[in-house]
């Protein structure tokens, strides 16, 4: 009996067998609109308990739903923004199934006739490599409430003495992103959520803060023979609450069912919940089907058409979006996966960037300001890189200056610093203070014959072959200059001058 499995749980070998994982995502996301999906109610995270509640979200007999048209609106962009079909006709079903946080007993959602259908979420991962991920749909349904076991000391119902029901999140509009089972590895799991997460934010549709339950997801797993067609029995993993207990859960699952065969154990299809304390997968339930659910048209909601024109108008309201502008960064300005992700994931900052390369038409250059010295200021002063007073104009001012060797890289930090908070131009700064490098080689040796006679003693260890002692005589060139001091010119001449091959 052996498992073994390779980086990313991409590939599994079981008894000498290669296996695969085949993992699909149900990722749900609250919708940021002011009202729950069917009433009037406030929809806001935080309130008192059972604050935001009336007759409809409650399911009270004769209280009739309303759509959301922000909301149905939400989800025709989201489609569009994945390329996914947005049908002519539309209708809300109810599915059926008893939970005490659901008051009706049934919740409003879409089974054969979704918003969206199909679309493609892609990805790069850490290592450079692109992916693809197949949506199924994107259907939009309500909310429900929230159960809170109190009473016990390691916060599980099995150890509660009792428990208590808020409404309040009951009707909030919730969008489902089915996926195909296309991935393969936790790590895709999570590289394709946070796509998703991206797309959402920048169309505005909803804030996906995990911590506050906006954004929740389960995972299909199962594995099976790499290269079989067939796919192997499901579980599906839920309370995962962050993008690490994600990677963590799946991992762990792919893991048990690898072992479970490898033991000659048939895998069942059940509902698993991820144990954080623990670390790993715990059953729940037996998995439901669909026909569990008993489906039927909503009797109190009618369908939905969609006008062309309207779609039309939708697909124009679309922003600038995550994708297309990483596809530039990586594949046009080279700048490697992890800094495109650091662009995109800061609010912004890929703004800034792009505006500054437009100016100064030195990508990497520029992207070494923005990621280093410039971020390191927005740190420290808690003030976002688009909100200094260091314009992209200024930014491309001082690349231009590095780059022709006008100035050098600690005059750059210095204006850098003087420009974030004061304003100004670069270039005039540097004309008007006479901060220009100096690049004669005559002046150059005037400083660094200076600083020869001044450190005999550090002179001599270097001569002794101390190699390490030369950054400090650098820096004591930069010094006596101002650090206006060209540092390669400085070391060149330094070398030199101490071997006395130069007069």
């Amino acid at each position: 009996m052996s498992v073994t499995a390779a980086a990313g749980d991409s590939a599994l070998q079981v008894n000498g067998g290669a296996y695969e994982a085949v993992i699909g995502i149900e990722c749900h996301v609250e919708l940021k609109t002011e009202t729950k999906m069917f009433c009037g109610c406030r929809n806001v995270f935080g309130s008192e308990p059972n604050t935001n509640v009336c007759p409809v979200c409650l399911g009270y007999p004769g209280a009739l739903p309303v759509p959301n048209r922000l909301a149905i609106e939400a989800i025709v962009k989201a489609g569009l923004a994945f390329g996914a079909e947005i049908p002519p006709f539309s209708k809300f079903d109810r599915k059926n199934y008893f939970y005490p946080d659901m008051p009706k007993n049934y919740q409003i959602s879409q089974y054969d006739t979704p918003f969206t259908r199909g679309g493609v979420v892609s990805f790069w991962l850490p290592d450079g490599t692109q992916r693809q991920i197949r949506l199924t749909r994107i259907h939009l349904e309500e909310d429900t409430g929230k159960s809170i076991h109190a009473g016990s000391t390691d916060g599980r119902l099995g150890g509660s003495t009792h428990s208590l029901v808020d409404f309040n999140r009951a009707g909030v509009p919730l969008m489902e992103c089915v996926s195909e089972p296309d991935i393969r590895s936790a790590v895709e799991a999570v590289a394709y959520l946070e796509a998703l997460k991206r797309t959402f934010v920048a169309l505005g549709v909803s804030d996906v803060k995990m911590e506050e339950g906006s954004l929740r997801c389960d995972a299909n797993v199962s594995i099976r023979p790499t290269g079989a067609s067939e796919l192997g029995t499901k579980t599906e993993i839920k309370n995962m609450n962050s993008f690490r207990s994600v990677q963590r859960a799946i991992g762990n699952e792919i893991s048990r069912q690898a072992e479970a065969l490898s033991r000659g154990e048939r895998i069942v299809q059940e509902t698993r919940g991820w144990d954080e304390v623990a670390e790993t997968t715990i059953v729940q339930r037996s998995k439901e089907e669909a026909h569990d659910y008993r489906y039927f048209p909503d009797p109190d909601l009618v369908p939905i058409e969609f006008a062309a024109r309207d779609i039309a108008r939708l697909r124009d309201e679309l922003v600038t979006l995550p994708q297309p502008r990483l596809e530039r960064l990586i594949l046009h300005d080279r700048v490697s996966v992890v800094q495109a992700h650091q662009l995109i994931d800061t609010p912004g900052l890929a703004d800034y960037y792009e505006e500054t390369v437009a100016l100064s038409e030195a990508p990497q250059a520029t992207l070494n300001f923005v990621l280093g010295e410039l971020s390191r200021l927005a740190n420290e002063t808690a003030t976002a890189v688009a909100s200094s007073a260091l314009t992209p104009k200024a930014l491309a001012e001082i690349v231009d200056l590095t780059s022709r060797g006008a100035i050098n890289s600690k005059t750059a930090k210095d204006i850098i610093a003087r420009v974030w908070s004061e304003g100004g131009s670069p270039a005039e700064i540097v004309e008007r203070e006479g901060l220009g490098q100096v690049s004669d080689p005559a002046a150059v040796d005037g400083f660094v014959r200076e600083v020869i006679a001044a450190q005999a003693e550090s002179v001599e260890n270097f001569r002794n072959g101390k190699e390490t002692v030369l950054k400090f005589l650098i820096g004591q060139v930069m010094k006596t200059s101002r650090g206006k001091a060209d540092p390669k010119l400085a070391e060149e001449r330094l070398r030199a001058l101490i071997a006395g091959s130069d007069p």
